[in-house]
């Protein structure tokens, strides 16, 4: 029985599709003028896996997730770069794609631009002008009229008359209320532009996502997500704009992921602590970054360090560890962990508990796998399979123990060699010594080897595995 927090509520809810078995649900995605940072990364992440529950439970999903692909960010990036807007985005999009990849985010089912949707964000702003919900203001503008929407507010618990007394809104002579927003902006110089009944110009922010979700999803759908960011205003004006020229109620469940922050300061360009996903990745494999992604409840703040990130690849190595030289079969996941995993994410995709069955079930195999080679092989099932629905361990145990250095070093005949060859070779050297008795030349390969964090596990068949630390 999988319940949701729903924002608009405030409280979990037990969940019910709209429609028997089938979902819809609309996450706010990418405005395309930079690469992704690690907050773009923590949407990505947190609402692939809630798609990734929702097909395992059965559900057919529809997963729609936008691109802004103009704004105003997007004209001042273009122009600084003295770079045609389109050639600036599709390259973003792509970059944003290959982050994607990266992190085993699976493609969305539809990805609506905003530049191509403009008929249908001209056609909605005509049914809110016909309902005397928007006006066309004194600069040429087309404005939302938020006092005439009774509930504006809902989603926030933000009120109009405080709003009016003490929130600092933008200060417009154009408009008849200093809360209201732009649904058109008539064009200026060189910056694209539509034509529309109001003339030549381009939509505003909000006004792009209501008309792609309606459009992809119909008038009233199952889910709505994105950053706790865009509760408010973006999101509160979705509903405005939305409700307002359907008449009907908007979404259902409201989901919104937490904060990044970055050693427990807000992340922003102006202090300096502002981290691309690309960045990122050049110093942990995307698996530990999806791992520390998932390693907090989606709701919380997720505080991003360096500490947080080894801590998260210490915990993966151990995973990968306990199903190293384990075979994994194909046969049905054990029920115990399965319905202790289930319970989990059905308590509002309640990762961080979901993945302390992933350790329980390693700790049981880390205490059976040499001893009980076929129950072992059932456990590591078992743990391969939960874990992949998190898009997790989906590597192979020695490829990530081993961390796929590509790095050369000399070898004895003073040509190169792959790392990894040269440590197979002091491996081999190091058992050949403890044959000959050689025990502090079998220690002192072993202790070089370590001062280049290179770990050796010897087995009791004498064998010899290692891998990086």
């Amino acid at each position: 029985m999988l319940k949701i927090y729903n924002t608009l509520t405030r409280k979990k809810e037990l969940f019910q599709s709209r429609e028997p078995g089938k979902i819809g649900m609309y996450v706010c995605g990418m405005t395309v003028y930079d690469y992704c940072h690690i907050g773009h990364a923590r949407v990505m992440v947190v609402f692939d896996t809630v798609a990734r529950y929702f097909r395992y439970s059965g559900y057919q999903l529809t997963y729609v997730r936008n691109i802004t692909d103009i704004d105003d960010k997007i004209i001042q990036r273009a122009n600084e770069n003295g770079e045609d807007i389109k050639t600036l985005t599709e390259r973003f999009i792509e970059a944003m794609h290959e982050d994607e990849r990266a992190l085993a985010v699976l493609p969305v089912d539809i990805e609506p631009k905003a530049t191509g949707s403009i008929p249908d964000i001209i056609a909605m702003i005509e049914r809110l002008i016909a309902q005397d919900l928007a006006y066309v203001g004194g600069n040429g503008d087309v404005f939302y009229h938020v006092a005439k929407f009774e509930n504006y507010g809902q989603l926030s618990g933000k009120n109009l008359a405080d709003l009016q007394a003490g929130e600092r809104v933008d200060v417009d002579m154009a408009k008849q209320n200093p809360l209201d927003f732009v649904l058109w902006k008539m064009a200026k110089s060189n910056e694209p532009a539509w034509d529309s009944p109001w003339g030549l110009g381009r939509p505003g922010w909000h006004i792009e996502c209501s008309a792609m979700s309606t459009c992809c999803l119909g008038n009233h759908f199952d889910i709505h997500g994105g950053g706790m960011d865009l509760q408010f205003p973006h999101h509160e004006n979705e509903i405005a704009q939305s409700e307002g020229a359907t008449g009907e109620k908007f979404v259902n469940y409201w989901m919104h992921n937490g904060f990044v922050r970055v050693d427990n300061e807000k992340m922003s360009k102006s202090l300096g602590n502002f981290f691309t996903v690309r960045e990122v990745l050049k110093q942990y494999t995307p698996e530990v970054v999806r791992f520390f992604i998932l390693s907090s409840h989606y709701r919380s703040p997720l505080n991003y360090s360096d500490e947080s990130l080894n801590d998260a690849k210490a915990a993966l190595t151990r995973l990968y560890t306990a199903l190293r030289n384990v075979a994994v079969l194909d046969a049905p996941v054990q029920d115990d962990y399965k319905s202790r995993f289930e319970q989990a994410m059905d308590d509002d995709f309640n990762t961080p508990v979901a993945v302390s069955v992933l350790f329980d079930a390693a700790r049981e195999l880390n205490k059976i796998k040499e001893v009980e080679p076929e129950k072992a092989s059932i456990v590591a099932t078992t743990l391969k399979a939960l874990a992949g629905l998190l898009g997790l361990l989906q590597d192979d145990s020695d490829s990530f123990l081993k961390g796929g250095a590509t790095e050369t070093v000399a070898n004895d005949e003073g040509g190169l060699q792959s790392a990894d060859e040269h440590i197979e070779q002091q491996i081999q050297a190091r058992i050949e010594a403890k044959k000959a008795k050689n025990w502090a030349l079998a220690d002192q390969i072993r202790d070089e080897l370590k001062e280049r964090n290179v770990i050796l596990e010897d087995s009791p068949d004498g064998t010899t595995r290692w891998r990086r630390n």
